[in-house]
C-alpha cells in the first residue's frame, strides 16, 4: 500500500499534476520586484513592458500590476510567493571580496560603508551565498 501512495504523488504518473516552478515576488520600496529566467520566449514578450534591463528585474510598481501578473504567470503554471520581510534572504559580504557570483543570483544590492547587503533571490541562492563567505544580514 506504501509504494501506491508514493506512486500516486510522483508527478510522471499520468493525472498527477507536475510540480510547479516558484517565484519569488519581493516587496522592494514601494515596487514589487522577481527575477527569472524564462524558457519560453513568447512569455518573456507578455512581461517585457516589466522588464528593467540595468537592473535584471521585473518590477510592478502598484498593487493592480502585481496582481494581474500574478494571475497571468499561476495560468502559465507558476507558483508565486509574495515576501514583504527580507530579513531570511539578506546577505551582506565585506566590499574587497569577489561578489559576481552573488550579483547573479540577488534580486537587490547597496554598499554600505564597507559592506556589500544583496538580497538573494530564493533560499538556495541564500546557502550559495553563506558557502561562498558572506554572512546573514543583522539588523
Amino acid at each position: 500500500m506504501a509504494a501506491k501512495l508514493n506512486t500516486m504523488r510522483d508527478p510522471t504518473v499520468a493525472g498527477c499534476p507536475p510540480k510547479r516552478e516558484k517565484i519569488n515576488l519581493f516587496k522592494i520600496g514601494r515596487v514589487w520586484c522577481f527575477k527569472h529566467f524564462f524558457d519560453d520566449k513568447e512569455l518573456f514578450r507578455e512581461l517585457y513592458e516589466y522588464y528593467n534591463q540595468d537592473q535584471y528585474r521585473f518590477e510592478l510598481p502598484t498593487v493592480g500590476e502585481r496582481n494581474k501578473i500574478i494571475k497571468y504567470l499561476e495560468r502559465k503554471g507558476f507558483e508565486i510567493a509574495l515576501i514583504e520581510d527580507l530579513s531570511n534572504y539578506t546577505v551582506t559580504l565585506e566590499i574587497f571580496k569577489k561578489y559576481a557570483p552573488l550579483l547573479r543570483n540577488s534580486i537587490d544590492h547597496i554598499v554600505k560603508g564597507n559592506i556589500r547587503i544583496f538580497v538573494m533571490n530564493d533560499m538556495a541562492a541564500v546557502e550559495e551565498a553563506i558557502a561562498a563567505g558572506a554572512k546573514k544580514y543583522k539588523v
